[in-house]
């Protein structure tokens, strides 16, 4: 394991404060995270470029630093790749000395968009063309006709997306598109970075830097004897390239198994997993991301269908295994991906693989994985090729289901075990497969990825309201767990939903404990296939549709977990319906109501 990174150093001047500012400075920055520092640090500057800039003495050793503006990094993030790529970025500069700001696109102060002379944007496309939450207000306004003309201003886009949709990158390049027609000058081109984000985040990053060093008139040099003070935090010891090995100590299953009369379609299950010893501390709402290895069995299934030796020697990049190690620990076999399905068109001289907008080769990216592609289509590859062309193995991000503060250095998990059968074999989900199989003693190569989007409210009397169907469920164990541990003395409801009462009622003794010891304050369910008609959550707001709209108007914070497909969407025009009813509004204004909760922080969704 490599050591942990070393924080940048870089000079500072004396402070131009009175011992009373220094306090109140104190008072105010004591109980900020990164990001809020980050947030502050960007509405500073914004204050400091509307007064004449003041004539400060500095220490003799000391370069002045440059009077230009500082280059601003916003990025926009659904699962935390944006927001990590942009967080790196910001490092990356501060080392070249370039004067940087870092915000979450939901904390830009638009109205600086006018002003600014450099903008590096970081963002990713969710779904099938949408902006993640945090930048919609964002991406409305550059889009709209609100957006000033910007021929002063100099950018660059990096554009995170997932091939497997047809809207690859789309809000990248929207935004790309866009600043270029108001007047902005391009910096360079475009990044379109897939699911291997490093294989194109990486060469942009680098090109980003050096752009910004080379534009950066004066740097701030430090001098033997300079007062030094780390820029940020010390690298943790475990993160995302260096996971900890979790020790499993329970594995339960959720749902009805077999062998008893009623039998969920589902396998779900529970998963209590020790960080003990890895100081990686997490607020509930956070998520922990897991590493997965392909199951052995697909591994030589793979290399039967290609007639490929397991122990061929590959060297790709930087590094160099044998055949086998790549498949089973290094690249994607569970899910196709566009760019690969064209190359294999190309191999297989296949016609009915060459349009990827077809519905048919859509439907193939969606139920398909690796293995039964090649069996279909066989086509020949060579080893180096086939490690060349297949996406990297990525981890896959659960939702915390526990609070820290209540079960101590452990993470839970509710992990829905993905596996279906094609030609009479089995086929799993990497990860679900391998965190469902794991016995106690097991160890799982995890990390955390926090999620500061969504969160408790800060002041604890405040009412929460959680819609969490399914596995989506998780982080409310762990909000419920937090609330009871903290003795807040705001309301929770909660809105479940799943297929049968019987069998797919997450949790279900400990939310019906909840209820009985005032924990929880109001349960709804919807069970949609125990009587004829389906009923969703969505249908349960509908019906509570007065109560729920007296507790937001009340102050309550919403919130939502669970599948951006089809439940978040349907869940938000229920919402907005909700509030149309009850609160005598237009569509369009209950619409704007909601983006209001949202801006404000009231309205939180952690959807995937």
């Amino acid at each position: 394991m490599s050591a942990p990174a070393t924080a940048v150093p870089t000079t500072i001047a004396p402070h131009p404060l009175s011992p009373d500012q220094a306090q109140v400075l104190d008072r105010l920055t004591g109980g900020l995270d990164a990001n809020g520092l980050w947030w502050l640090s960007g509405y500073m500057a914004g204050l400091a470029r509307s007064h004449a800039a003041p004539s400060l003495a500095v220490a003799a050793d000391v370069a002045p630093v440059p009077a230009t503006a500082p280059l601003t990094v916003v990025y926009g993030s659904q699962t935390g790749n944006a927001k990590r790529l942009a967080e790196k970025l910001a490092r990356q500069l501060e080392a070249g000395a370039v004067p940087v700001r870092l915000l979450r696109a939901d904390s830009y102060p638009v109205r600086e968009l006018k002003d600014e002379r450099r903008l590096y944007l970081v963002i990713s496309t969710q779904g099938d063309g949408e902006p993640p939450d945090d930048a919609r207000g964002l991406v409305e306004f550059i889009a709209g006709r609100r957006a000033p003309g910007l021929e002063q201003l100099q950018f660059g886009v990096l554009a995170l997306g997932d091939s497997s949709y047809p809207q690859f990158c789309a809000i990248g390049r929207r935004l790309d598109a866009r600043l270029a027609e108001l007047g902005a000058r391009r910096l360079f081109e475009l990044g379109e970075a897939d699911l291997d984000i490093d294989s194109v985040a990486t060469p942009w990053l680098e090109r980003a830097v050096r752009t910004a060093v080379e534009a950066t008139d004066v740097a701030p040099a430090r001098q033997p004897g300079a007062t030094v003070t780390p820029l940020r935090p010390a690298t943790p010891a475990f993160d995302r390239e260096r996971p900890f090995a979790a020790t499993v100590l329970g594995n339960q299953p959720l749902t009805a198994s077999a062998g008893r009369r009623h039998r969920s379609d589902r396998d779900i299950r529970h998963l209590e997993l020790s960080l003990e010893g890895a100081n990686l501390p997490y607020e509930p709402g956070d998520a922990l991301g897991v590493w997965p290895r392909n199951p052995p069995a697909l591994v030589d299934a793979v290399l039967a269908s290609l007639g490929l030796p397991a122990d061929a020697p590959v060297k790709h990049g930087d590094e160099e295994h044998p055949l086998h190690h790549w498949l089973e620990h290094k690249r994607e076999l569970t899910r196709l991906t566009r760019p690969f399905l064209a190359r294999h068109a190309e191999r297989a001289r296949d016609a009915t693989l060459s349009d990827a907008d077809t519905a048919a080769v859509t439907a193939l990216l969606e139920r398909d994985q690796l293995i039964d592609l090649l069996r279909a289509h066989p086509a020949g590859w060579e080893p180096g090729a086939l490690v060349a062309a297949l996406r990297p193995l990525t981890p896959r991000l659960y939702s915390i289901a526990s609070s820290r503060k209540h079960v101590g250095d452990e993470a839970h998990l509710t992990v829905a075990h993905v596996q279906c059968t094609r030609d009479g074999e089995s086929r799993w989900g990497a990860a679900s497969h391998l965190l469902a199989g794991s016995g106690p003693d097991a160890s799982v190569p995890v990390f955390i990825e926090h999620n500061e989007r969504f969160r408790l409210p800060a002041d604890a009397s405040r009412d929460i309201v959680m819609i969490g169907p399914g596995t989506g469920v998780a982080p409310f164990r762990g909000f419920a767990q937090e609330r009871a541990a903290i003795g807040a003395g705001g309301r929770n409801w909660l809105l479940f939903g799943n297929p049968h009462l019987r069998t797919d009622f997450l949790y279900q003794t400990e939310w019906q404990q909840a209820l009985r010891d005032g924990r929880l304050h109001r349960l709804d369910l919807a069970f949609s296939r125990d009587q004829a008609e389906k009923v969703y959550v969505q249908h349960r707001l509908r019906e509570h549709g007065r109560e729920l709209y007296a507790w937001l108007e009340g102050g309550a914070h919403l919130y939502v977990c669970g599948d951006a497909s089809r439940m978040a969407r349907d869940v938000h025009a229920a919402l907005v319906e909700v509030i149309a009813t009850h609160g005598a509004m237009a569509p369009e204004d209950a619409e704007a109501h909601l983006h209001l909760l949202q801006q404000q922080g009231r309205y939180a969704r952690d959807v995937y």
